[in-house]
């Protein structure tokens, strides 16, 4: 709590006696989370009743009812974010985490966010998705000026359209956001049986740009991010989204990155059944096993979990599910590095040469700059999953409890059930009936014909 009592101390001391003794007396509290874990939230205390969303390791802000109002106090300041063990990041959010806190409310709700500003530059929130008064849309220079840092600002409307929608700022977008200002919205519909499911889980996919041994992020990157995540968490950081067998579940993903992402569900086949812009009716949907979510986009999937097991669900851009990624590595499979590993050892010691069979890192240790996660991790019942970033597993379980979210462990799988080694005898290696003059593949590098390279004519580089 030192570092982040340090960290915090200049933009706290900055908002520091700007808000009147009046004004902070009327305000809602603004609570605080520091914890990375999965909060799975209580029914709401008041209001109308709604079926709470589970945010994966994040948690849903409470309110107070004041003369009907739903009220709501969000503070934008500087937050320390671990991205998963062993490496944390100096970004900015709100109330303690980026992401920011997932915020439900019932369709019709009038709804007043007080909005406190400890950053050292202005900034605004723009709430993405909403039908609202002009004014209230958030947008610096055009719809209002830009909140100072140590003011506050009052956002009042009514949530006119239930559907899950997003928060971030309109101002110094591109730093603000590259530092992981974002959250969540929930408009629930009026009859709180209307779109129910038995586990209604949500996040938001961002990147980040943070080099091996630093911990702030790069804010001009355009492309180039090396981090991915959930809710600012990369796998293994990133916890199960654990469901009952038969379930009916919902994710709901929304995408504040700079790329589109297909999000892919192992085991199971689900239908698109929300969008930020509403409800998708039945006739609408078909069925599928991954969805693309576009830059600015939110999709909700809905599907029966009726498959025991432990289910891969990730993005399916393979450099999305990598951590720390260098964007210049050669291709090295083929080129033999013998006995270059000793030479170079004799200069940096600790060098592991690889890529000459691979890009597996399976079992790898090599020493790291600190504050720094592998590209590849995580371990499961069988060894290295050598996954990160986007990544994280559905668990589905016979014998777990309704509202229950705890991890159940690896799943144990029938007998029978599981791949296994063949070890019977191997057939004789022939060519395909349709290509009896086919090439056969050089069984060792001394059968390998002599490489020949030409060289272009007419051309000058």
């Amino acid at each position: 709590m030192s570092n982040r009592r340090s960290f915090l101390a200049g933009a706290a001391m900055l908002g520091a006696g700007m808000v009147s003794r009046a004004g902070a007396a009327s305000l809602p509290e603004a609570p605080v989370q520091s914890s990375a874990a999965t909060t799975p939230p209580p029914l709401p205390p008041n209001g109308r009743p709604f079926n709470p969303v589970v945010t994966l390791n994040g948690w849903s802000l409470p309110w107070r009812m004041k003369d009907g109002v739903k009220e709501f106090h969000l503070v934008a300041e500087p937050v320390l974010r671990e991205i998963a063990p062993g490496m944390v990041a100096k970004l900015w959010g709100y109330n303690g985490q980026s992401p920011g806190p997932t915020i439900e409310v019932v369709e019709g709700d009038r709804v007043r966010i007080f909005v406190t500003n400890k950053l050292p530059e202005m900034t605004s929130i723009h709430w993405h998705g909403q039908i609202l008064p002009s004014g209230m849309d958030g947008v610096t220079g055009l719809s209002q000026p830009g909140i100072e840092p140590g003011k506050t600002f009052v956002y009042e409307f009514v949530a006119k359209h239930a559907g899950t929608f997003m928060y971030h700022p309109h101002a110094d977008e591109m730093v603000q956001m590259a530092m992981g200002m974002m959250g969540f919205w929930v408009t629930h519909p009026k009859d709180y049986r209307q779109h129910a499911v038995d586990r209604d889980f949500c996040f938001l996919l961002n990147a980040y740009d943070i080099e091996p041994g630093s911990s702030m992020p790069k804010t001009n990157t355009m492309l180039d991010f090396n981090l991915w995540t959930f809710n600012s968490r990369a796998f293994p950081g990133i916890d199960p989204m654990v469901v009952r067998k038969n379930d009916r579940v919902r994710v709901r993903v929304g995408n504040l990155t700079m790329t589109n992402h297909p999000i892919h569900l192992h085991g199971h086949r689900f239908e698109v059944t929300g969008t930020d812009g509403g409800w998708v009716p039945p006739t609408a949907r078909w069925p599928e096993v991954t969805t693309d979510i576009a830059v600015g986009q939110m999709r909700a999937i809905e599907f029966i979990a009726d498959n025991p097991g432990d289910w891969a669900f990730h993005c399916h851009k393979s450099h999305h599910t990598m951590n720390a990624m260098g964007h210049s590595v050669p291709n090295m499979i083929g080129v033999s590095q013998d006995g270059l590993a000793e030479k170079i050892l004799n200069i940096v010691p600790g060098y592991m040469s690889m890529g000459e069979n691979g890009g597996s890192m399976g079992g790898m240790e090599m020493e790291l700059p600190e504050n720094t996660l592998p590209m590849m991790t995580g371990t499961g019942p069988h060894g290295d999953i050598e996954m990160g970033g986007m990544f994280t597993t559905l668990k589905v379980r016979e014998n777990q409890k309704r509202g229950d979210y705890r991890d159940p462990g690896w799943y144990q799988a029938p007998k029978g059930t599981t791949a296994y080694e063949w070890t019977g005898e191997a057939p004789p290696v022939t060519n395909a009936p349709n290509m009896p003059n086919a090439p056969r593949q050089p069984a060792t590098k001394a059968d390998a014909p002599p490489l020949e390279v030409k060289k272009p004519h007419d051309h000058h580089h």
